[in-house]
């Protein structure tokens, strides 16, 4: 059973909201875990639009919290003021003033402020969805029984695995893994990661933080992903499965299951 801290937000009653041909089924939720007194992770799902978005504050203070609270609310905002139109200018335009609000944010605070941003916005033919990423929360993709993962790690770490400068259970690359190579709030304002992904029926989607990747290994994540219990049932699995296997970080969590839309009777 899920732990229950006075932070936690766990996963509620799956919500569906039909995009065009497809319909999206869509649950999550968050865990303190049992290593920070706070919970520095945010979690999106718009009510209205397609929408859904995970970020996490690097570090345990307040640039933590002041940047997750303002990349997320900023970015939502943005893609709200662009609708209906969806596209890689409007999103690239809508992450470049997330990354400046959180660069002014932080102008004042002692410390670093910045956070990751990983996010999936639907087109409203429901065709196509986009991934909007900077830093090292992640997107999965369960297709046909094959777990996919589809975002890149922003990290010292991923470059070491991908370029063999050590082997990837070294202290070395561990050590590498909290090395953010892109952020929200970075003084260069990095451009994210824009991918195009179709939506099939039948797909399930993941995005989370590391608190969930970093915990649960690609076996486990593939066989709760696709136990065939409800959704808000699987997302409230994957956070309790991060618990069990020590809770070291805050975990995040947002599943997305891509339905055909069944046309209305006549």
């Amino acid at each position: 059973m899920l732990r229950r801290r006075p932070l936690d937000q766990p996963a509620e009653p799956a919500r569906r909201l039909t995009v065009g041909r497809v319909t999206l089924e869509i649950a999550g939720g968050s865990v303190v875990g049992h290593r920070y007194p706070e919970n520095f992770d945010l979690l999106h799902v718009d009510p209205e639009l397609p929408l859904m978005a995970v970020a996490d504050g690097m570090g345990d203070g307040e640039g933590s919290r002041v940047a997750g609270r303002t990349a997320v609310t900023t970015f939502v905002e943005q893609v709200r003021a662009g609708w209906p139109t969806v596209g890689a200018a409007g999103l690239r335009a809508a992450t470049a003033e997330t990354q400046l609000r959180v660069r002014r944010a932080g102008a004042a605070l002692p410390g670093l402020t910045g956070c990751t941003l990983t996010a999936l916005v639907a087109e409203p033919a429901g065709d196509q969805g986009w991934l909007v990423q900077l830093g090292d929360s992640r997107a999965y993709r369960l297709r046909d029984g094959l777990l996919e993962l589809v975002t890149v790690d922003h990290t010292m770490a991923w470059l070491g695995a991908v370029h063999g400068w050590w082997p990837a259970t070294s202290p070395e690359a561990a050590r590498a893994r909290y090395q953010l190579l892109r952020y929200v709030g970075h003084p260069d304002r990095p451009e994210p990661d824009l991918l195009a992904v179709p939506l099939r029926a039948g797909d399930t989607w993941l995005l989370c933080t590391d608190g969930v990747s970093d915990q649960l290994d690609y076996h486990r994540l593939r066989d709760l992903l696709a136990a065939r219990r409800d959704l808000a049932g699987t997302a409230t699995a994957l956070l309790t499965a991060t618990l069990d296997e020590g809770g070291e970080d805050n975990a995040t969590a947002v599943v997305v299951r891509v339905h055909p839309t069944v046309p209305a009777p006549r």
